[in-house]
């Protein structure tokens, strides 16, 4: 169980009042003071070990007004503008300051308690806790009816984890002070801390005969019974709760939570639906039986609940997204996937504002294949939340893969405000600009992307396959060549890179042994991939084995239409002669749309093959 936690300074003393009167600061004879008057009475008679104790006593306090004289008017009152002053910085969070007026104050008067009081929690609050603790101890020594001194005294025992020393801290503040009862209750708690169940419960069972049956009693003994395995006691104690409480819906809920995690099943439905009753729009019971029909396999009954549940504005958002969240790890199955999509809408109807709500409905939709709703959800949730790095990958990367490259641009400016040294970020800028065909922009984004990326091998190879693209539309040859090997020294079988790398080699007729040998190990592991043949195609053009050519185009132009590849095909079919099938090609291919070449046009008109 989680600790109550302990206050600091929970009752700033006023000055000198509180705590500081029962050291006679200000409360006899002198400045601020009055002698209280004499009353006659009869002198007791003292027995024989009284008198030894009283002659004790009496050399006790002879010892120490010898060592501590009574202050003169003038230090009393030093004494005290320097404690005000002392307050004043504790209250103002200036520890340095604090602790040099009570420090002084302290030479004056070290056996004061408020003084030690105060030192004990401006040390603390200054993180010097084991000066805190010895503060405090005096502070407790020298007024033992204090209750804030011990309360002083356990806070800073508990921040260095003596937990022992601040349990007994507590117990002696119940057995000393009078009327600090409800202390039993923090006492409780620390005993549950350290796992003394036993301790913990004959804790409680004083704060019962003192306060009676509260709720918070009653809960506190139900979580004992629950880690000591003792469940009908937990039960009977929920029950108590339920009968004390009968409109109250929170105590059936965590009665009939008791029950599920117990696999009691039909007792934890029927606990449930009482609590429907009380609240029949409660959506924490609904979600106690989606958790029931469950355990009992009852899908259609689960998928009701759920909805209901979902339907209530009630339901906290943080609910919502730890339920979607188990949702995502099933995606893409489609039998998930429809109860999923309709669970991250209602959570965004009812939380229409809340970033966490549009984030997780873009990870439903994204892990279900809509990626443009996706894309449009973590706008969302950044209208609501820029400072979320995730989201706004998570918005590049659907707009490189939705090939939005006016979007991407625009989206990966904004986050690099926000997140200049995020290479990932400058990847997809330098991708924009590539898509765009703004090779200059998209070098200088991804040189400066791969120097971010500086000690991460796998970044650094992508951004290179990026360069070799980049520089090969800039024509400046040997750096694209560089950046390829770069990327492949890293991954020998990243097949984009392969693919592209022996496709710029073989349109300028260069190491096409070398072009072949990675396009045909592009094409052994991809087969039907269209783009691949379509390269392996031309490498074979270009080294004039034309049937090899024309086998692979017309492999790939079973699955495509490709303008590009129905270019090829009819380049082909003119090399071997067969000029009527090669206009043709080059006519789909026109009609196929943008892709082709500039010169397809003369090619149609002249009726002839033209190359650069």
């Amino acid at each position: 169980m989680r600790m109550r936690p302990f206050t600091v300074g929970a009752v700033v003393l006023s000055l000198w009042a509180g705590a500081s009167r029962a050291q006679g600061l200000g409360t006899g004879p002198g400045p601020g003071g009055t002698a209280p008057e004499a009353v006659e009475t009869k002198p007791a008679k003292l027995s024989r070990k009284e008198r030894k104790a009283l002659a004790q006593q009496l050399e006790i306090e002879a010892k120490k007004a010898a060592a501590h004289p009574p202050l003169s008017p003038k230090e009393r009152e030093l004494s005290e503008a320097l404690y005000t002053d002392g307050v004043k910085y504790v209250i103002l969070e200036d520890y340095p300051k604090a602790l040099e007026r009570l420090l002084k104050a302290y030479t004056l008067m070290p056996e004061n308690a408020a003084v030690n009081y105060k030192l004990a929690e401006a040390n603390l609050l200054s993180g010097n806790l084991r000066d805190a603790t010895g503060y405090a101890e005096a502070a407790v020594k020298l007024d033992a009816k204090n209750p804030y001194y011990y309360l002083i005294l356990a806070q800073a025992q508990a921040s260095q984890k003596q937990y022992e020393a601040a349990t007994a801290t507590y117990a002696s503040l119940v057995k000393e002070v009078p009327n600090s009862g409800s202390y039993l209750f923090q006492l409780a708690d620390l005993y549950l801390a350290q796992n003394k169940l036993p301790e913990a419960l004959a804790t409680l069972e004083k704060a019962q005969a003192q306060f009676g049956s509260i709720d918070e009693i009653a809960f506190k003994k139900q979580q004992i019974y629950l880690r000591q395995n003792n469940l009908p006691l937990a039960l009977k104690e929920g029950e108590n709760l339920i009968a004390a409480n009968p409109t109250e819906p929170r105590f059936v809920l965590a009665q009939a939570e008791m029950y599920a995690a117990n696999n009691r099943l039909p007792d934890a439905i029927r606990v449930a639906e009482q609590a429907l009753r009380l609240d029949p729009g409660n959506p924490q019971a609904r979600l106690i039986l989606a958790d029931v029909y469950r355990q009992q396999n009852q899908p259609t009954e689960v998928e009701k609940q759920l909805r209901l549940a979902f339907d209530s504005p009630a339901l906290e958002v943080d609910q919502e997204v730890r339920i979607l969240a188990n949702y995502v790890k099933q995606l893409p199955d489609p039998k998930v996937a429809p109860l999923a999509l309709d669970l991250a809408s209602a959570t965004v109807r009812n939380h229409p504002r809340d970033a966490k709500a549009h984030s997780v409905a873009g990870d439903v939709q994204m892990q279900s294949g809509h990626k443009k709703e996706a894309r449009n959800s973590y706008l969302q949730a950044l209208k609501y939340d820029k400072s979320k790095y995730q989201l706004w990958q998570q918005v590049v990367l659907l707009d490189a893969e939705l090939s939005q490259t006016d979007s991407l641009l625009v989206h990966s400016d904004a986050a690099l405000e926000l997140f200049p040294n995020q290479a990932p970020l400058w990847f997809y800028n330098g991708a924009g600009h590539l898509m765009k065909k703004q090779p200059q922009q998209a070098v200088q984004a991804l040189e400066h992307g791969r120097r971010l990326a500086a000690g991460n091998a796998e970044q650094q190879s992508q951004f290179d396959a990026q360069l070799g693209d980049a520089y090969q539309e800039l024509k400046d040859y040997p750096k694209s060549e560089a950046a390829y090997e770069a990327a492949l020294a890293v991954d020998p079988n990243n097949y984009g890179v392969l693919n592209n790398y022996s496709y710029f080699l073989s349109l300028r007729g260069e190491k096409l042994d070398k072009a072949k040998e990675m396009a045909g190990r592009t094409v052994a592991k991809f087969p039907d991939n269209d783009t691949y043949l379509d390269t392996y195609a031309w490498v074979l053009y270009k080294q004039k084995d034309y049937a090899g050519a024309k086998q692979n185009l017309e492999k790939a132009l079973r699955t495509t239409k490709d303008a590009s590849i129905l270019e090829h095909y009819g380049d082909v079919l003119w090399q071997m002669g067969e000029h009527s099938g090669a206009l043709a090609a080059w006519q789909r291919a026109r009609k196929a749309g943008p892709g082709t070449s500039l010169l397809l046009d003369r090619k149609i008109k002249e009726q002839k093959l033209i190359e650069n």
